[in-house]
């Protein structure tokens, strides 16, 4: 009894006692109820948190017009929303270290459920993205605490399935956001895509204080000021940058290129500080998970797959609306079959990864990733419902088959003690990748649109030629990716294996 729970706690982010004692007592790879629960409950909450970063999708062509915006502009709201991920979600590892698990989840749903109620009586753009930033500050929150969690309390026989399952949530959540705000717009308006996630929000907020317990104990860590400073600053100018490359020199602005050079420079300088500070263990971020290479390779993977996502999702329900002429309610439906189909595909990939690792999983995934994107050069102004249909099922399939294995394999090659750190690091590219994604793509769709208008196409063959180019940009992405996954490797898991080689 005294062996196992030494072992158990050897280099492992702290647990409380009485989760270390029911997991000691448990049978190899088996789960308490507990586990079970405090996993359940966060698994829930953050599918309803991450629903709302692509909710606003389909309804960007409504708010544009309602607000008086222009599409450049509307973007923000779904750029704003995982850029203040990116932001938030690195101090999410001294969080987890320094405040208990109920607190910080209590405080993630409070601030997703304050920013839903803002958003739904907003009588503005700019109160409306305000209400969007307050939003993902809890849904930062929400995802390196259930990362973090899952590594600490799920046994490493098991982790592919629990995995599978936060898999079908962080796809699924954005895949079918688009679909549920289609419905909800065509029959209420765009106030009521907040009014009814907010009810479920609350209630899950009510429900988790009820059943969630301390996983970890706290420890007594600082927070580097100027380390927060540095990444906010650092990632905000990448971000812009990339959202105002191809538009900003015709209308007189700032050039794209010197907010993104001005954010190298600055997260240059945020690294060479976490250096400096995980000596004392006291890193924003302490990069010494990049001393494994399957979490580096795991970690760009994902990049790349979370810019193909959310550029995706951002381009064709404009391209549904624009140059389909479909409306909102029938835009939403030709999305929901591939979000079910990630859905249902999730758990099967888990299972799927706990018996052959991997790369069996991976490279597959890829290819078919890459061919979907591909399929777009097919796209044209008379593109029926049934190809676009099958191009989104194929992307939801390739994506199914990438996103459980590069997060299993990748925080499972970490050492336990960086779980946190490493969770966050995710998290932090990958939204990062997500909001730079949206940015990227929409400039680029916005550029090649206007200069084909200039030229004196119509507006329908304009708005194809944009789209186009964007999707060419994606789908040569995808290429990198199809490589990137013959270096991925199964970390070992068994007993006594070092972690992370």
């Amino acid at each position: 009894m005294t062996d196992q729970t030494t072992h158990f706690d050897e280099g492992a982010s702290p647990v409380s006692t009485a989760v270390r004692s029911e997991v000691a007592d448990a049978k190899p790879g088996a789960m308490s109820r507990r586990d079970v629960t405090i996993i359940a409950v966060l698994l829930v909450s953050t599918f309803v948190v991450i629903l709302n970063e692509t909710i606003m999708s389909i309804a960007l062509p409504v708010l544009a017009a309602d607000l008086h915006v222009d599409f450049s502009q509307a973007q923000w709201l779904t750029s704003g929303f995982l850029l203040t991920m990116a932001v938030v979600i690195p101090v999410t590892g001294f969080l987890i270290r320094r405040v208990r698990s109920r607190v910080l989840f209590t405080l993630a749903m409070s601030l997703f459920s304050l920013g839903t109620l803002v958003a739904a009586l907003a009588p503005s753009f700019e109160i409306l993205l305000v209400a969007r930033v307050v939003q993902a500050s809890g849904t930062a929150i929400m995802m390196p605490l259930l990362m973090t969690t899952v590594m600490t309390l799920v046994p490493a026989q098991r982790r592919g399935a629990v995995m599978g399952n936060i898999g079908t949530v962080i796809s699924v959540a954005p895949a079918i956001g688009p679909a549920i705000s289609g419905l909800v717009l065509h029959y209420l308006g765009w106030r009521a895509v907040f009014l009814v996630v907010l009810p479920i929000a609350v209630a899950a907020l009510v429900f988790g204080i009820k059943r969630m317990i301390d996983v970890g104990e706290p420890e007594h860590v600082r927070v580097d000021p100027i380390s927060v400073v540095l990444s906010a600053l650092g990632f905000g100018a990448l971000v812009y940058g990339l959202s105002s490359f191809g538009h900003a020199a015709g209308s007189g602005g700032l050039p794209g290129w010197v907010p993104i050079v001005g954010g190298v420079v600055v997260l240059a300088i945020f690294v060479g500080r976490q250096f400096q500070l995980q000596r004392t263990d006291s890193a924003l971020l302490d990069l010494r998970t990049f001393s494994s290479g399957g979490f580096t390779v795991a970690a760009v993977l994902m990049m790349l797959m979370m810019t193909t996502l959310f550029g995706a999702i951002i381009l064709l329900p404009i391209y549904m609306q624009t140059v389909m002429g479909l409306d909102t309610q029938t835009a939403g439906l030709v999305l929901l079959p591939g979000g079910l189909v990630m859905g249902l595909l999730g758990p099967i990939v888990g299972r799927l990864y706990d018996r052959f690792g991997a790369r069996p999983l991976l490279v597959p995934g890829m290819v078919v990733t890459s061919l979907s994107l591909w399929s777009t050069t097919l796209f044209t102004s008379q593109t029926g419902i049934p190809l676009l249909m099958t191009f989104h099922i194929l992307l939801s399939v390739g994506l199914a088959f990438v996103f459980t294995p590069l997060f299993t394999s990748g925080l499972g090659a970490v050492q336990p003690k960086y779980y946190s750190y490493g969770s966050a690091i995710f998290g932090t590219t990958q939204q990062l990748a997500g909001a730079a994604g949206v940015a990227l793509l929409v400039s680029i769709m916005t550029a090649r649109s206007s200069s084909l208008a200039a030229a004196g196409a119509v507006p329908v063959e304009a708005a194809v030629g944009g789209i186009h180019s964007a999707f060419l940009v994606a789908a040569i992405l995808s290429l990198v990716g199809i490589v990137g996954a013959f270096f991925v490797r199964t970390p070992d898991t068994s007993e006594g294996a070092p972690v992370g080689h």
